[in-house]
Formats: C-alpha cells, sequence, structure tokens
C-alpha cells in the first residue's frame, strides 16, 4: 500500500509541486492522503488525470477559509491546492475586465484594480479569523457579501471560466472564448457547487468604477417590524443604495448600516436623504461599522445561512427568535436583508442545535426561504443533515453524474450526497 502511496505521489511530482499530507491538510476532520499545488492549468489537467487514473478523491482548497463548510466529503486522497494559480492573466481596463487565475486572492485582485479606478464587486462575509479567500474559493461557494445589493451575486459577475473535469478534460465558456459543453452555462453551474463538478482553474470577471465617495448611515433598528420598516423605506426610496446591512448581535441592540457611493456632490445628497428618511438616531460616516463583512458566529459556534423573500423578513427574525427562546440558546444575526440573505450565529450544544434548525426549517414556508447549516463543530454536525430539503436534486444529481460519474470531485460534500 505504501509503495501504491509512493508510486502515486511520484506521477503527481512529475507533473506539478505534490507532498504527502499532513494533520494540517485534514478535510472537516477527513484524513488527506497527498496534496498537489499546479500553477497553470495544463499542470492541473495532468494532475486530474493521475488522480482519475487512480480513483482519487480529489477536493479543491484555496487559502481554506470556507473548507470546513457544508458536509465533509466522504473521502479526501488529493487535496488539490490552487493557491500557486495566483497571477492575473489580464487586466483589460478598457473593456472592465479582468481574467485570474483560481487561486488569486480577492484583496490582491481589489489592490491591482484600484489604481485603474476599478474593482471586482464582491464582498465576501469572512468568517472568525479567516482571511480574504480566492476566486475559485469565491465562485465554488458563491458566498458574497454586502455589494450583492448593487452588483448582483457571483454569478451575475462571471462571464468566462476554465474548468479541469474530474477525469483532466479541460472545458471553456464564455469571456473571450465561446466554447461550451453540452449547452451547459458553465459559470452559472459551477458557481455554488461546492467543487463537486469539476476544478475551477481560471475565472473572468466584469468589473464596476470604483467609486469617488463613500459613505455609511447607521441607524438602530428596535423591532422585527422596526427593521422592515425600515429596509423597505430604503429599498423602496431613490437613494440607490449599494449595500443594506442588517447586525442583531445576541442581547445587543440591532442596527441598519446603509452604504452610499458615488462622486462626492452625490453621495452628500443622498445621505441627507438617508438621514431624513430613517430619522431617529440615525448618523452618517466616512467608514464602516466594525461588524461590515464580518461572520455574526464565533469560532467553534454554529454557522447557519438564512435566505428569506424581502417581504419575509420580519417573520425570518421572528421566528429565529422564537426558536432560540425555545431552545434555550442565543442567536445572533447579520447580513443582507436588501438581498435576503443573513446568516446566524448559534452557540455549539449538541442537544439544542438539531431543534433549533428543524423548527427553523418547519417555519421557513412562512418566510419563503431556506435553513443551510453552513459550518459547525463535528460532534454538532454529524446530527443534522446541514443542507435541509434541496429543490431540484434530482436534476441536481444528472448533472454530477454527467460531469464526474465515478464521484471524485470532493464525493457527499453537497446537498443530497452529491
Amino acid at each position: 500500500m505504501r509503495a501504491a502511496g509512493d508510486l502515486v505521489l511520484g506521477e503527481l511530482s512529475a507533473t506539478a509541486a505534490a507532498w504527502p499530507a499532513g494533520e494540517a491538510d485534514h478535510v472537516d476532520g477527513v484524513p488527506a492522503r497527498l496534496v498537489a499545488a499546479p500553477s497553470t492549468t495544463d499542470e492541473a489537467a495532468a494532475v486530474m488525470r493521475i488522480a482519475a487514473q487512480h480513483g482519487l478523491a480529489v477536493v479543491p482548497r484555496g487559502t481554506g477559509t470556507k473548507l470546513t463548510w457544508g458536509r465533509p466529503p466522504e473521502r479526501a486522497d488529493l487535496v488539490l491546492d490552487t493557491r500557486r494559480m495566483d497571477r492575473i492573466v489580464e487586466h483589460r481596463a478598457g473593456d472592465l475586465v479582468v481574467h485570474v487565475q483560481a487561486g488569486a486572492r480577492l484583496d490582491a485582485v481589489q489592490e491591482h484594480l484600484a489604481p485603474a479606478g476599478q474593482r471586482l464587486g464582491i464582498s465576501p462575509v469572512l468568517p472568525p479569523g479567516a482571511g480574504p479567500g480566492t476566486a475559485g474559493g469565491v465562485i465554488a461557494t458563491a458566498a458574497t457579501g454586502p455589494l450583492r445589493l448593487s452588483h448582483g451575486a457571483v454569478r451575475d459577475l462571471l462571464i468566462g471560466i476554465t474548468l479541469v473535469r474530474a477525469d483532466g478534460t479541460v472545458a471553456k465558456a464564455g469571456g473571450k472564448v465561446v466554447k461550451n459543453v453540452a449547452g451547459y452555462d458553465l459559470g452559472k453551474l459551477l458557481t455554488g457547487s461546492w467543487g463537486t463538478l469539476g476544478l475551477v482553474t481560471e475565472a473572468v470577471f466584469r468589473l464596476h468604477p470604483l467609486p469617488r465617495a463613500a459613505r455609511w448611515v447607521v441607524v438602530g433598528v428596535a423591532s422585527a417590524a422596526d427593521a422592515h420598516d425600515k429596509v423597505q423605506r430604503v429599498v423602496h426610496s431613490q437613494v440607490v443604495a449599494s449595500a443594506l446591512e442588517l447586525d442583531r448581535p445576541a442581547g445587543d441592540p440591532a442596527a441598519l448600516a446603509v452604504l452610499v457611493e458615488g462622486i462626492p456632490e452625490g453621495v452628500d445628497g443622498r445621505v441627507r436623504t438617508l438621514l431624513d428618511l430613517l430619522g431617529g438616531d440615525a448618523t452618517a460616516a466616512g467608514e464602516p461599522p466594525a461588524w461590515w463583512c464580518h461572520a455574526p458566529w464565533a469560532a467553534g459556534e454554529v454557522a447557519l445561512r438564512l435566505t428569506h423573500e424581502i417581504a419575509g423578513l420580519p417573520r425570518l427574525l421572528d421566528a429565529v427568535d422564537d426558536t432560540a427562546r425555545r431552545c434555550g440558546l442565543r442567536a445572533a444575526v447579520r447580513g443582507s436583508a436588501g438581498v435576503g440573505v443573513l446568516h446566524a450565529g448559534i452557540p455549539a450544544v449538541p442537544g439544542a442545535v438539531p431543534a433549533f434548525v428543524a423548527r427553523l426549517r418547519e417555519l421557513s414556508p412562512s418566510w419563503s426561504g431556506d435553513v443551510v447549516v453552513l459550518d459547525a463543530p463535528p460532534r454538532v454536525k454529524t446530527a443534522l443533515d446541514v443542507w435541509g430539503p434541496v429543490r431540484g436534486l434530482t436534476l441536481m444529481r444528472r448533472v454530477k453524474d454527467q460531469f464526474d460519474p465515478a464521484r471524485l470531485m470532493a464525493p457527499g460534500r453537497f446537498a443530497g450526497g452529491i
């Protein structure tokens, strides 16, 4: 067995950097055997072909900020580390387009774009202690933050993608090269697939101008109904906010923060409109609140994603409060109330968390949304269906069968055991 492992490592090392996995390479508690770190799409394709020939389960990894999200993979024979694929391939400022490798860190991409007065409109929510993620990671998890209100979801910004399938086949779609596979919109299909359909190696994103001025208006929120009322005032106003975020710490006062961007004169006028619109204790500042772009859970707690229709916000918040009281938990809620994506953090109490999640899922039709457990300690996660009911699961399984019939890409990590 040891000889077979040495043989595979030798083959991998002939194509890309590769080494035996250590404890730091475990994937959500699942031991890994090998790590490979290609620097190009061609190297990644060679690595994937070797993995397929030996029947190795492959788990893609960027900076690892969200590697414990979702279900643990059934096995992780090979961790494919994308951090050496970190180049900005091309920045066509005149076309508002940037082409990057999957391992490019988002903060490095933004630093590169800033001198041209441009930005990538993605502001992911950072888990506790985590640094910026990679372009490939944000595509795999579809995790966007405050700027989704003004710039859309990751899939809306992605105009080209290069993918290596489980058998090592390279596929490209969109961007400057239009060569689709079986009629699929690969960008949309890969976004939020959690590494289960293939390895994203390169991506082309549309860009937006970097605003000359930005200010935040923050106002206190007294109740779920008050939060709903203030959100409705903002989204139905002429202010055109760039972001609209709600923060409800467990046991502390809640607040709503509105980001306004543009030219200085226009921003000043819209801020005055917002202060009048929101009234009360609303204040304006040139810096975001300390909680902006940060997840509401602490290290070791349970992290949830709660989606909702905009009009369903008060029913969701009331349900969280009522369920937390019933289960004896404290729940912190934070997120993009303007687009219907909130996050919640609760203590990892093994007996209470499953009841909390089950109760929220029972109530979720009232706010037309879903409840997903993003992350939790292993002792809690094993007692949960982290994904819960998923619409379109039969179709999702067919797509998985077509892209990865041998189930080699992060098997079991996604909904329904995909």
